[in-house]
């Protein structure tokens, strides 16, 4: 019994953590101010001007159409839709033979991920006053748009129940796009590193770097319900768990 408490702690003592991290993130949405892209341009030629080249820096939200990269849009690999950042994925579904604790053999399914493969090209984002370049920096976005699924069946590898062996089932292929013109709330920091104004993941790795197709106000209702979740549901699991440990022990 006491070894099930610890594990309870243990997960409590996650959704604690996992609490915390949706609270940062809330926090650092609620703080970043949403500017537009010309006043963002603004001030990076005002530091010029006074001779600081290179030298802006600037956390803040933009909001813009998703626009592609200057060497055009990218091809999502599997559909051929024109988008400017793909993932795709190849999942293996197995069928394999397994033998419980009383020697008796059973069967299950299990995936193995054959490919994960995500755009590195960046984009940009253009508002009514602008354009700024995106550096994804292998960031997923958040809600992607999924355009492709398709199973392909497909058997042999060991045949069946009673030989013992494993059974390929087939192939799962998955792809999700972010097409030009969909709006995206980015939050990150913004510079003038390689001259042309761009927002990526800040220098600090207390900072968040975000990337979705929801709006700001759907995202903070969605980190605030999160973390009421995580909060909560850790408490009661740690709670549980260390009742489960102080029964075992007395």
């Amino acid at each position: 019994m006491w070894i099930v408490g610890l594990v309870l702690i243990a997960v409590g003592v996650a959704g604690y953590v996992a609490a915390h991290n949706r609270r940062k993130r809330h926090h650092a949405m609620i703080a970043a101010e949403t500017l537009p892209i010309a006043e963002l341009e603004e001030h990076r030629r005002t530091l010029a001007d006074l001779g600081t080249t290179g030298g802006f820096r600037k956390v803040c939200e933009v909001v813009g159409a998703a626009h592609p990269h200057p060497d055009g849009p990218l091809r999502a690999p599997q559909s051929g839709v024109e988008c400017v950042w793909y993932r795709q994925t190849v999942v293996h579904k197995i069928s394999e033979s397994y033998r419980d604790s009383d020697g008796d053999w059973h069967r299950r399914e299990r995936n193995d991920t054959v490919l994960d493969d995500t755009s590195r090209q960046g984009y940009a984002l253009v508002d009514d006053s602008g354009i700024i370049g995106v550096d994804p920096n292998g960031t997923a976005p958040d809600r992607p748009e999924k355009i492709h699924e398709r199973f392909e069946p497909g058997g042999g590898g060991g045949g069946g129940f009673w030989n013992r062996g494993s059974e390929s089932l087939g192939m799962t292929y998955t792809e999700w796009v972010i097409r030009p013109g969909q709006r995206l709330y980015v939050l990150g920091e913004v510079h003038d590193r390689i001259g042309p104004l761009v927002i990526g993941k800040p220098e600090s790795s207390s900072d968040p770097f975000i990337v979705s197709t929801r709006s700001e106000q759907e995202l903070r209702d969605a980190a605030a319900g999160s973390q009421r979740w995580f909060a909560w549901g850790g408490t009661g699991l740690a709670v549980l768990g260390l009742v489960l440990v102080v029964v075992a022990l007395v």
